[in-house]
Protein backbone atom coordinates (compact mmCIF):
# COMPACT_ATOMS: atom_id res chain seq x y z
CA UNK A 1 0.00 0.00 0.00
CA UNK A 2 1.06 3.57 -0.83
CA UNK A 3 2.58 5.58 2.36
CA UNK A 4 -0.19 7.83 3.07
CA UNK A 5 -2.13 9.32 6.18
CA UNK A 6 -4.20 6.14 7.78
CA UNK A 7 -7.27 8.02 9.22
CA UNK A 8 -7.32 10.36 5.58
CA UNK A 9 -7.80 6.92 3.85
CA UNK A 10 -10.24 5.37 5.83
CA UNK A 11 -12.15 8.64 5.98
CA UNK A 12 -11.74 9.14 2.31
CA UNK A 13 -12.38 5.04 1.63
CA UNK A 14 -15.24 4.54 4.07
CA UNK A 15 -17.24 7.69 3.00
CA UNK A 16 -20.23 8.81 5.69
CA UNK A 17 -23.93 6.41 5.36
CA UNK A 18 -25.90 9.46 4.34
CA UNK A 19 -23.50 10.07 1.09
CA UNK A 20 -22.62 6.40 0.57
CA UNK A 21 -26.93 5.89 -0.06
CA UNK A 22 -27.12 8.82 -1.51
CA UNK A 23 -24.56 7.65 -4.16
CA UNK A 24 -25.98 4.21 -4.29
CA UNK A 25 -29.68 6.24 -4.65
CA UNK A 26 -28.03 7.89 -7.88
CA UNK A 27 -26.84 5.11 -9.70
CA UNK A 28 -30.00 3.17 -8.66
CA UNK A 29 -31.66 5.77 -10.25
CA UNK A 30 -30.18 4.97 -13.51
CA UNK A 31 -31.30 1.56 -13.01
CA UNK A 32 -34.61 1.67 -12.49
CA UNK A 33 -35.63 4.83 -12.95
CA UNK A 34 -36.36 8.18 -10.61
CA UNK A 35 -39.87 7.41 -9.97
CA UNK A 36 -38.73 3.74 -8.81
CA UNK A 37 -36.40 5.01 -5.91
CA UNK A 38 -37.76 6.96 -2.90
CA UNK A 39 -34.17 8.69 -1.65
CA UNK A 40 -34.81 10.19 1.96
CA UNK A 41 -30.84 10.00 2.49
CA UNK A 42 -29.42 13.54 1.72
CA UNK A 43 -30.42 16.70 3.08
CA UNK A 44 -30.72 18.66 -0.70
CA UNK A 45 -32.72 20.96 -0.38
CA UNK A 46 -35.55 20.74 -3.07
CA UNK A 47 -37.54 23.96 -2.79
CA UNK A 48 -36.39 26.53 -5.47
CA UNK A 49 -33.91 29.38 -4.76
CA UNK A 50 -35.95 32.86 -3.97
CA UNK A 51 -36.35 34.32 -7.52
CA UNK A 52 -34.91 37.71 -6.06
CA UNK A 53 -31.70 35.92 -5.44
CA UNK A 54 -31.60 34.62 -8.88
CA UNK A 55 -31.58 38.16 -9.52
CA UNK A 56 -29.29 39.51 -7.63
CA UNK A 57 -26.96 37.03 -8.91
CA UNK A 58 -27.80 38.25 -12.35
CA UNK A 59 -27.14 41.65 -11.42
CA UNK A 60 -23.78 41.39 -9.84
CA UNK A 61 -22.36 39.18 -12.73
CA UNK A 62 -23.39 41.88 -14.99
CA UNK A 63 -22.52 45.07 -12.98
CA UNK A 64 -19.76 43.99 -10.96
CA UNK A 65 -16.11 42.63 -11.19
CA UNK A 66 -17.17 39.65 -8.64
CA UNK A 67 -14.39 37.28 -8.89
CA UNK A 68 -11.53 39.40 -7.58
CA UNK A 69 -10.50 38.26 -3.95
CA UNK A 70 -12.35 39.76 -0.78
CA UNK A 71 -10.67 39.91 1.82
CA UNK A 72 -9.55 36.62 3.95
CA UNK A 73 -12.62 37.45 6.26
CA UNK A 74 -14.68 38.06 3.76
CA UNK A 75 -16.88 40.79 2.19
CA UNK A 76 -16.65 43.93 4.60
CA UNK A 77 -20.22 45.36 3.47
CA UNK A 78 -21.67 41.56 3.51
CA UNK A 79 -20.40 41.14 7.60
CA UNK A 80 -22.39 44.63 7.82
CA UNK A 81 -25.22 43.96 6.65
CA UNK A 82 -25.29 40.36 8.20
CA UNK A 83 -24.16 42.44 11.65
CA UNK A 84 -27.41 44.51 11.21
CA UNK A 85 -29.69 41.61 10.38
CA UNK A 86 -28.55 39.62 13.25
CA UNK A 87 -28.95 42.66 15.51
CA UNK A 88 -32.13 43.94 14.38
CA UNK A 89 -33.81 40.60 14.05
CA UNK A 90 -32.93 39.28 17.91
CA UNK A 91 -32.69 42.37 19.56
CA UNK A 92 -28.98 42.15 20.23
CA UNK A 93 -25.74 43.48 19.36
CA UNK A 94 -23.63 41.64 16.78
CA UNK A 95 -19.87 42.97 15.68
CA UNK A 96 -19.38 42.91 11.88
CA UNK A 97 -15.79 42.48 12.97
CA UNK A 98 -16.12 39.74 14.50
CA UNK A 99 -17.80 37.46 11.28
CA UNK A 100 -15.58 35.35 9.35
CA UNK A 101 -17.46 34.23 6.06
CA UNK A 102 -17.01 30.36 5.17
CA UNK A 103 -17.64 27.74 2.78
CA UNK A 104 -20.82 26.77 4.63
CA UNK A 105 -21.45 25.27 7.98
CA UNK A 106 -19.06 22.62 7.54
CA UNK A 107 -15.82 25.14 7.41
CA UNK A 108 -17.45 27.14 9.99
CA UNK A 109 -17.74 24.52 12.34
CA UNK A 110 -14.04 23.15 11.80
CA UNK A 111 -12.89 26.70 11.99
CA UNK A 112 -14.42 26.98 15.43
CA UNK A 113 -13.14 23.63 16.55
CA UNK A 114 -9.41 23.90 15.20
CA UNK A 115 -9.22 28.14 17.09
CA UNK A 116 -10.46 26.86 19.93
CA UNK A 117 -8.80 23.18 21.08
CA UNK A 118 -5.34 23.43 22.71
CA UNK A 119 -4.20 19.98 23.57
CA UNK A 120 -4.98 15.99 23.58
CA UNK A 121 -6.78 16.95 26.39
CA UNK A 122 -9.37 19.32 25.88
CA UNK A 123 -13.03 17.92 25.36
CA UNK A 124 -16.18 18.66 23.28
CA UNK A 125 -19.48 17.44 24.41
CA UNK A 126 -22.02 16.67 21.51
CA UNK A 127 -25.47 15.68 22.71
CA UNK A 128 -26.94 12.39 20.88
CA UNK A 129 -28.08 12.52 17.97
CA UNK A 130 -25.80 14.78 16.11
CA UNK A 131 -24.45 15.11 13.16
CA UNK A 132 -21.64 12.55 12.03
CA UNK A 133 -18.89 15.07 10.82
CA UNK A 134 -18.98 16.62 14.03
CA UNK A 135 -16.82 13.65 15.25
CA UNK A 136 -14.77 13.49 12.33
CA UNK A 137 -13.90 17.34 12.69
CA UNK A 138 -13.60 17.57 16.33
CA UNK A 139 -10.74 14.39 16.06
CA UNK A 140 -9.14 15.68 13.51
CA UNK A 141 -7.69 19.06 16.11
CA UNK A 142 -6.88 16.37 18.26
CA UNK A 143 -9.86 16.48 20.54
CA UNK A 144 -11.66 13.86 22.21
CA UNK A 145 -15.42 13.53 21.96
CA UNK A 146 -17.70 12.96 24.60
CA UNK A 147 -21.34 12.07 23.81
CA UNK A 148 -24.24 12.99 26.35
CA UNK A 149 -27.01 10.59 25.70
CA UNK A 150 -30.43 11.22 24.70
CA UNK A 151 -33.17 12.47 26.07
CA UNK A 152 -35.94 9.79 24.16
CA UNK A 153 -39.14 11.78 25.27
CA UNK A 154 -38.15 15.25 23.89
CA UNK A 155 -34.79 14.93 21.99
CA UNK A 156 -33.45 18.38 23.59
CA UNK A 157 -30.98 18.22 26.35
CA UNK A 158 -30.54 15.50 28.89
CA UNK A 159 -29.15 17.49 31.57
CA UNK A 160 -28.63 14.28 34.21
CA UNK A 161 -26.31 12.89 31.58
CA UNK A 162 -24.21 16.02 30.62
CA UNK A 163 -23.80 16.30 34.52
CA UNK A 164 -22.20 12.83 34.26
CA UNK A 165 -20.10 14.17 31.61
CA UNK A 166 -18.92 17.58 31.97
CA UNK A 167 -15.36 18.04 33.37
CA UNK A 168 -12.05 20.09 34.06
CA UNK A 169 -11.38 19.06 30.71
CA UNK A 170 -14.43 20.34 28.88
CA UNK A 171 -13.46 22.62 26.16
CA UNK A 172 -17.17 23.15 24.15
CA UNK A 173 -20.22 22.24 23.96
CA UNK A 174 -21.93 22.40 20.84
CA UNK A 175 -25.77 22.25 20.01
CA UNK A 176 -27.54 22.00 16.76
CA UNK A 177 -31.59 23.62 16.67
CA UNK A 178 -33.46 23.10 14.77
CA UNK A 179 -31.81 19.70 15.10
CA UNK A 180 -30.60 17.50 12.31
CA UNK A 181 -31.76 14.90 12.30
CA UNK A 182 -34.67 15.46 14.99
CA UNK A 183 -36.24 18.28 13.94
CA UNK A 184 -36.48 19.21 17.30
CA UNK A 185 -36.01 22.90 18.37
CA UNK A 186 -35.01 24.18 21.78
CA UNK A 187 -36.88 26.78 24.17
CA UNK A 188 -36.22 29.78 25.40
CA UNK A 189 -36.65 28.06 28.89
CA UNK A 190 -34.23 25.01 27.99
CA UNK A 191 -31.30 27.19 26.48
CA UNK A 192 -31.63 29.59 29.57
CA UNK A 193 -31.20 26.37 31.55
CA UNK A 194 -28.22 25.43 29.81
CA UNK A 195 -26.63 28.76 29.68
CA UNK A 196 -27.00 29.38 33.27
CA UNK A 197 -25.80 25.59 34.30
CA UNK A 198 -22.49 26.12 31.93
CA UNK A 199 -21.97 29.36 33.32
CA UNK A 200 -21.62 27.82 36.88
CA UNK A 201 -19.32 25.08 35.41
CA UNK A 202 -17.16 28.08 33.88
CA UNK A 203 -17.23 29.45 37.91
CA UNK A 204 -15.88 25.57 39.05
CA UNK A 205 -13.66 24.97 36.87
CA UNK A 206 -12.67 28.62 36.80
CA UNK A 207 -12.29 28.77 32.72
CA UNK A 208 -14.38 29.23 29.81
CA UNK A 209 -16.61 26.87 28.48
CA UNK A 210 -17.46 27.93 25.00
CA UNK A 211 -20.93 27.32 23.29
CA UNK A 212 -21.33 26.10 19.78
CA UNK A 213 -24.31 26.60 18.15
CA UNK A 214 -25.09 25.01 14.77
CA UNK A 215 -27.74 26.78 13.11
CA UNK A 216 -27.95 25.88 8.96
CA UNK A 217 -31.83 25.12 9.66
CA UNK A 218 -32.46 28.67 11.92
CA UNK A 219 -35.60 29.69 9.99
CA UNK A 220 -36.76 26.60 8.88
CA UNK A 221 -39.84 26.41 12.42
CA UNK A 222 -43.12 25.42 11.48
CA UNK A 223 -46.65 25.69 13.24
CA UNK A 224 -45.49 29.01 15.06
CA UNK A 225 -42.44 28.24 17.13
CA UNK A 226 -39.25 29.81 17.49
CA UNK A 227 -36.04 29.09 18.11
CA UNK A 228 -33.70 31.53 20.63
CA UNK A 229 -30.79 33.17 19.19
CA UNK A 230 -27.89 31.18 21.73
CA UNK A 231 -25.66 34.77 21.77
CA UNK A 232 -28.87 35.93 23.94
CA UNK A 233 -28.41 33.53 26.45
CA UNK A 234 -25.03 32.88 26.97
CA UNK A 235 -21.73 35.42 26.52
CA UNK A 236 -19.31 32.71 25.39
CA UNK A 237 -21.12 31.63 22.51
CA UNK A 238 -19.95 31.08 18.56
CA UNK A 239 -22.40 30.87 16.04
CA UNK A 240 -22.09 28.82 12.79
CA UNK A 241 -24.47 29.56 10.05
CA UNK A 242 -24.95 28.17 6.71
CA UNK A 243 -27.32 29.90 4.02
CA UNK A 244 -27.67 26.20 2.17
CA UNK A 245 -30.88 25.38 4.14
CA UNK A 246 -32.89 28.88 3.85
CA UNK A 247 -31.68 30.01 0.22
CA UNK A 248 -31.54 26.43 -1.16
CA UNK A 249 -28.33 26.93 -1.94
CA UNK A 250 -26.40 23.46 -0.93
CA UNK A 251 -24.57 23.51 -3.79
CA UNK A 252 -22.71 27.04 -3.33
CA UNK A 253 -21.14 26.62 0.50
CA UNK A 254 -21.51 30.03 1.75
CA UNK A 255 -22.11 30.78 5.48
CA UNK A 256 -19.72 32.15 8.43
CA UNK A 257 -18.35 31.74 11.91
CA UNK A 258 -19.74 34.21 14.54
CA UNK A 259 -18.14 35.29 17.86
CA UNK A 260 -20.71 36.96 20.42
CA UNK A 261 -19.08 39.99 21.22
CA UNK A 262 -19.89 39.65 25.12
CA UNK A 263 -17.45 36.79 24.52
CA UNK A 264 -14.41 36.90 27.13
CA UNK A 265 -11.24 38.39 24.76
CA UNK A 266 -13.82 37.85 22.17
CA UNK A 267 -11.21 39.76 19.73
CA UNK A 268 -8.70 36.79 20.53
CA UNK A 269 -11.15 34.16 19.80
CA UNK A 270 -11.78 35.65 16.36
CA UNK A 271 -8.08 36.21 15.65
CA UNK A 272 -7.78 32.54 16.41
CA UNK A 273 -10.38 31.76 13.77
CA UNK A 274 -8.60 33.87 11.46
CA UNK A 275 -5.23 31.58 12.24
CA UNK A 276 -7.68 28.56 11.99
CA UNK A 277 -8.49 29.74 8.39
CA UNK A 278 -5.03 30.92 7.35
CA UNK A 279 -3.17 27.51 8.49
CA UNK A 280 -5.98 25.50 6.60
CA UNK A 281 -6.40 26.94 3.60
CA UNK A 282 -10.33 28.25 4.37
CA UNK A 283 -10.03 31.63 3.04
CA UNK A 284 -11.89 34.04 0.89
CA UNK A 285 -14.79 32.38 0.72
CA UNK A 286 -16.69 32.58 -2.88
CA UNK A 287 -17.15 36.01 -3.44
CA UNK A 288 -20.58 36.31 -5.79
CA UNK A 289 -22.24 34.46 -2.90
CA UNK A 290 -21.06 36.23 -0.49
CA UNK A 291 -22.35 39.66 -2.15
CA UNK A 292 -25.75 37.89 -3.47
CA UNK A 293 -26.34 36.74 0.35
CA UNK A 294 -25.01 39.74 1.59
CA UNK A 295 -28.06 41.74 -0.35
CA UNK A 296 -30.39 39.02 0.46
CA UNK A 297 -30.58 39.06 4.35
CA UNK A 298 -33.61 37.89 6.00
CA UNK A 299 -34.71 36.24 2.55
CA UNK A 300 -36.26 32.63 2.90
CA UNK A 301 -37.38 29.71 0.32
CA UNK A 302 -40.76 28.46 0.53
CA UNK A 303 -40.84 26.68 3.50
CA UNK A 304 -44.44 25.60 3.21
CA UNK A 305 -43.27 23.05 0.95
CA UNK A 306 -41.65 21.48 3.77
CA UNK A 307 -44.34 21.63 6.02
CA UNK A 308 -46.77 20.06 3.41
CA UNK A 309 -44.02 17.30 3.16
CA UNK A 310 -43.93 16.46 6.73
CA UNK A 311 -47.62 16.45 6.97
CA UNK A 312 -47.97 14.09 4.20
CA UNK A 313 -45.23 11.90 5.41
CA UNK A 314 -46.29 12.23 9.41
CA UNK A 315 -50.22 10.93 8.41
CA UNK A 316 -48.50 8.04 6.17
CA UNK A 317 -46.25 6.89 9.07
CA UNK A 318 -48.85 7.60 11.99
CA UNK A 319 -51.30 5.31 9.72
CA UNK A 320 -48.85 2.23 9.15
CA UNK A 321 -47.90 2.43 12.76
CA UNK A 322 -44.75 3.96 12.89
CA UNK A 323 -43.27 5.63 16.08
CA UNK A 324 -40.77 9.20 15.17
CA UNK A 325 -39.66 12.11 17.03
CA UNK A 326 -42.70 14.76 15.48
CA UNK A 327 -40.84 17.67 13.75
CA UNK A 328 -40.60 21.38 14.65
CA UNK A 329 -38.26 22.25 12.45
CA UNK A 330 -35.37 21.25 9.60
CA UNK A 331 -36.65 18.83 7.66
CA UNK A 332 -36.30 15.63 9.10
CA UNK A 333 -38.23 12.71 10.48
CA UNK A 334 -36.38 10.58 12.60
CA UNK A 335 -38.48 7.34 13.32
CA UNK A 336 -38.34 4.26 15.26
CA UNK A 337 -36.97 1.26 13.75
CA UNK A 338 -38.75 -2.35 14.18
CA UNK A 339 -35.79 -3.60 15.56
CA UNK A 340 -32.47 -2.15 17.92
CA UNK A 341 -30.23 -2.73 14.44
CA UNK A 342 -31.07 0.17 12.68
CA UNK A 343 -28.46 -0.47 9.73
CA UNK A 344 -30.21 -4.24 9.48
CA UNK A 345 -33.43 -2.22 9.47
CA UNK A 346 -31.99 0.27 6.69
CA UNK A 347 -30.53 -2.47 4.33
CA UNK A 348 -34.27 -4.11 4.66
CA UNK A 349 -35.86 -0.64 3.56
CA UNK A 350 -33.41 -0.75 0.60
CA UNK A 351 -35.11 -4.08 -0.73
CA UNK A 352 -38.26 -1.96 -1.09
CA UNK A 353 -35.86 1.39 -2.42
CA UNK A 354 -36.50 3.52 0.72
CA UNK A 355 -32.71 5.07 1.29
CA UNK A 356 -33.46 6.06 5.01
CA UNK A 357 -30.27 6.44 7.23
CA UNK A 358 -29.69 4.21 10.35
CA UNK A 359 -28.93 6.29 13.26
CA UNK A 360 -25.74 4.71 14.06
CA UNK A 361 -24.12 7.39 11.92
CA UNK A 362 -25.93 9.94 14.37
CA UNK A 363 -24.19 8.48 17.56
CA UNK A 364 -27.61 6.28 18.87
CA UNK A 365 -28.89 2.90 17.91
CA UNK A 366 -32.62 1.84 16.40
CA UNK A 367 -33.85 4.24 14.17
CA UNK A 368 -33.54 6.05 11.01
CA UNK A 369 -33.56 9.59 9.54
CA UNK A 370 -36.08 10.45 6.64
CA UNK A 371 -35.56 13.86 4.57
CA UNK A 372 -38.10 15.02 3.55
CA UNK A 373 -37.06 17.93 1.15
CA UNK A 374 -37.85 16.07 -1.63
CA UNK A 375 -40.24 16.37 -4.17
CA UNK A 376 -44.04 15.94 -3.18
CA UNK A 377 -44.63 12.82 -5.49
CA UNK A 378 -41.53 11.11 -3.51
CA UNK A 379 -43.72 10.71 -0.66
CA UNK A 380 -46.57 10.17 -2.04
CA UNK A 381 -45.32 7.40 -4.15
CA UNK A 382 -43.16 5.80 -0.66
CA UNK A 383 -45.87 4.86 0.97
CA UNK A 384 -46.25 1.18 -0.50
CA UNK A 385 -42.80 0.65 0.04
CA UNK A 386 -42.98 2.00 3.66
CA UNK A 387 -45.98 -0.24 4.14
CA UNK A 388 -44.05 -3.75 3.08
CA UNK A 389 -41.18 -2.77 5.42
CA UNK A 390 -43.66 -2.56 8.19
CA UNK A 391 -45.38 -5.99 7.10
CA UNK A 392 -42.16 -7.74 7.30
CA UNK A 393 -41.67 -7.18 11.01
CA UNK A 394 -45.27 -8.65 11.79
Amino acid sequence: MINVNKKMYELGNEGSAIRELFEYGKKRKLEIGDDNVFDFSIGNPSAKVPEKLTKTLKELLDNEDIHSYTSNVGDNKTRENIAKYLSSTYNTYIDKNLIYMTCGASASLFLAFNALVESEDDEIILFAPFFPEYRVFIEKTGAKVVVVDPDYDHFEINFDDLDRKINKNTKAVVINFPNNPTGAIITNKTLEKLSNYLKDKEKQYNKVIYLISDEPYREIIYDGNVCPFVTNYYDDSIVCYSYSKALSLAGERIGYTLVNPKAKEAENVFKAICGAGRSLGFVCAPSLFQKAVGLNQGLLCNINEYKENRDILVNNLTKLGYEFVYPKGAFYLFVKAFENDDIAFSKKAMKHELLLVPSSSFGIKGYVRVSYCVKKEVIINSYDAFKKLKEEYK
